[in-house]
């Protein structure tokens, strides 16, 4: 391959060579200094040598130029790629009709189309790349391809779907109830960052992982929801949280989820959030002091003598004096109720100690 390449660029050289020393002899700048043979051949010479040297050197720096030109584009997203080649092309057509008028100006006139044509192509390509997301109201054939992410109504807007919510499982009987509205969108980069947890070498990640494909892969099979993944990314963008946010302002949705980390950044960006765990406590029954429960005692408290049980729901139960009840089903009476961000607390007593006192 060298051999090939230094043989080609010593024919160019020679070429070069021999075409320069022709047009040095017809303008008449070496006559009577040096036989024209001689010219000629010492001109072939010298690109000839100057082809061999430096062939490989502009080869190779093609290629690495080549493969990290290659590397820059795959990491910008499609709809980025088109809407600056879009810019581009706009900017040339403008710059193309402006330079027509003035190519009879003496001297500068030849010139100003390429002038124009770096100009206005570099404008056109920076707003190419940063208006993308207006390219669906100018192109109707786009605009209709890209409605089909918008909802006309707010009930209707698309669910956007995190990693912990579809690892929690709960969105499968939400959906099921028929509570959210819309399409459920599965970002590309959620499906990925989900393999990513199924491929992890921890045993634990890695059947988080799995459940959550397995609850998606649920869901989309049911009749009563509609699961539609969209490869959109951002390759500006590392935080896949921020991937979220972002994608649920260009699709006008609501991000699902139970992160209350990522619930806060929603709310501080002004995207409407769906907490799953805020709709888990909002339909607990409620629990008012001095009402009468049934709950088995499993184990004690972090107090002395106190014992902990469960409601159906999950919520945990501290009954006071309840250590000895270990075991056993037991009517208690609430005391009072505590709501935490972590869920709601009910504090009780045994009836039977209500009844001795």
């Amino acid at each position: 391959m060298v051999i090939f390449v230094r043989i080609v660029f010593a024919a160019i050289g020679a070429a070069l060579g021999y075409s320069g020393a022709l047009l040095l002899l017809n303008s008449g700048a070496m006559a009577g200094f040096i036989d024209e043979s001689y010219l000629v051949g010492l001109f072939i010479f010298v690109g000839f040598l100057v082809g061999t040297v430096v062939g490989p050197p502009i080869v190779r720096g093609l290629k690495l130029g080549s493969k990290k030109a290659t590397q820059i584009l795959l990491k910008i997203p499609t709809h980025e790629l088109v809407g600056g080649m879009i810019g581009l092309v706009s900017g040339w057509v403008i710059a193309l009709i402006i330079s027509i008028p003035l190519l009879r100006i003496p001297y500068v006139g030849d010139f100003l189309p390429v002038i124009f044509g770096v100009i206005l192509g570099y404008f056109g390509l920076m707003v190419g790349l940063r208006r993308t997301d207006d390219l669906p109201e100018v192109f109707s054939r786009t605009e209709r391809s890209f409605s089909s992410l918008k909802a006309a109504t707010p009930e209707g807007s698309p669910k956007i779907l995190d990693t912990s919510v579809i690892i929690d499982g709960r969105i499968s009987d939400i959906t099921k109830s028929g509570f959210l509205e819309g399409d459920l969108i599965v970002p590309g980069f959620v499906l990925e960052e989900l393999q990513h947890i199924a491929d992890s070498s921890d045993v634990l990640k890695r059947n988080r992982g799995r459940r959550g494909l397995d609850i998606l892969n649920k869901i989309q099979k049911e009749p009563y929801s509609n699961v539609r993944i969209v490869e959109q990314d951002y390759g500006d963008i590392n935080e896949v949280d921020t991937k979220l946010v972002k994608l649920a302002k260009d699709m006008g949705g609501k991000v699902v989820t139970n992160d209350y980390n990522l619930n806060k950044v929603c709310e501080l960006q002004g995207v409407p959030v769906l907490n799953i765990n805020e709709l888990a406590n909002s339909v607990k029954p409620v629990v008012l002091p001095g009402e009468e429960l049934k709950v088995q005692v499993i184990k004690d408290g972090k107090e002395q003598g106190q014992g902990v049980g469960y409601l159906d729901d999950g919520t945990m139960i501290v009954v006071d004096g309840g250590r000895r009840y270990i075991g056993q089903t037991v009517a208690v009476l609430v005391t009072s109720v505590l709501q935490t961000a972590a869920g709601r607390m009910i504090f009780a007593k045994p009836k039977a100690m209500e009844r001795a006192l």
